[in-house]
């Protein structure tokens, strides 16, 4: 792995935490059931693109996180309904994407490794999904002019800058690459803070799709975990002209998103350690890694797509 590909210190052995029990596996199956029922119906329909109404799209997508058992409570404001807007959020599982597409329809943005994963593979190029190599430092050029494009057009666009899935307990730092394009197509930035709850109302960790978790193992704990609640904050849109640089523009983006309080937990990797700019991994430190971080920094802007989910990060 490139030496500026983001990674957080989230494992599923010491992060994530389900309330699976056997008397809930017929209630997971129907719902996983339904799950696959409404996103093989959405891809169907997929091809028909605009002429499907945003309010249809939003509810579908809504609709997806409840059949796998999970509430979606959403306050603040609402997205800019027209016109060019890039969507940013942190990222914590695989349900943050129809969560996004529940604020505002938008393209995805993601590693293109998704292309050839089955079954969702194809859905994700019937829908549309921005694709990028990862291994490419020299695409980020074209990924940046590709998501300028879709946003004078008037569309909106959805990544994940932190450039991986956390836990919901630890988060990273939004990476700067992808806010050039709202800079040089003059879009909106719409800030989101995506967050899981039990139902004693306690941050929760079951949705986190992290490390090396399988699709398959996610799903089963997420459709089998009981009172599971997705809470999305929209937080008011910011003007990218209004920033001196795409740096200024991240840091207004994350500052929103990912400065909130957030409960502290012995589920946190003990390897965590949160520094002025967000954690960072203090495993396998010495000089060698000192060196491998000031190489890091020494690189040129560029962009990765990281984490299980599909998300994307610049350095």
């Amino acid at each position: 792995m490139s030496v500026w590909l983001p990674a957080a210190p989230c494992t599923p052995g010491a992060c994530v935490r389900g309330t699976a029990s056997r008397t809930g596996v017929p209630r997971a199956v129907l719902r996983l059931t339904a799950v696959a029922v409404l996103v093989l119906a959405g891809a169907a329909l997929s091809p028909l693109g605009g002429l499907i109404p945003a309010g249809a799209v939003r509810r579908w997508s809504r609709t997806v996180a409840r059949a796998a058992g999970v509430r979606v409570r959403v306050t603040g404001a609402s997205a800019p309904a027209a016109g060019g807007v890039l969507l940013v959020a942190n990222h914590i599982s695989w349900l943050d994407v129809p969560l996004l597409a529940g604020v505002r329809p938008a393209r995805m943005l993601a590693k293109a490794e998704i292309r050839r994963w089955p079954v969702a593979g194809a859905l994700a190029v019937r829908g549309g999904v921005l694709f990028i190599d990862r291994d490419r430092l020299r695409a980020l050029p074209a990924t940046v002019e590709r998501i300028t494009r879709v946003l004078r057009s008037g569309r909106a666009v959805a990544v994940f800058p932190e450039g991986s899935t956390w836990c919901g307990r630890a988060q990273g730092s939004f990476r700067r690459a992808v806010f050039q394009a709202a800079l040089d197509a003059g879009a909106l930035v719409q800030p989101v803070r995506i967050g899981y709850r039990d139902a004693a109302g306690a941050v929760s960790t079951a949705a986190a799709f992290v490390g090396d978790d399988s699709l398959l193992a996610s799903l089963w704990r997420v459709a089998s975990t009981r009172g599971l609640v997705a809470e999305v904050e929209v937080l008011p849109a910011l003007a990218a002209d209004g920033h001196a640089d795409r740096g200024a523009l991240a840091a207004a983006a994350g500052a929103g998103v990912l400065d909130a309080p957030r409960e502290r937990s012995s589920l946190v990797p003990a390897a965590v350690r949160h520094g002025p700019r967000g954690p960072r991994q203090a495993v396998g430190g010495g000089r060698r890694a000192g060196r491998r971080r000031t190489a890091a920094r020494r690189e040129p802007a560029a962009t990765a797509i990281h984490g299980n989910a599909g998300t994307v990060a610049s350095s």
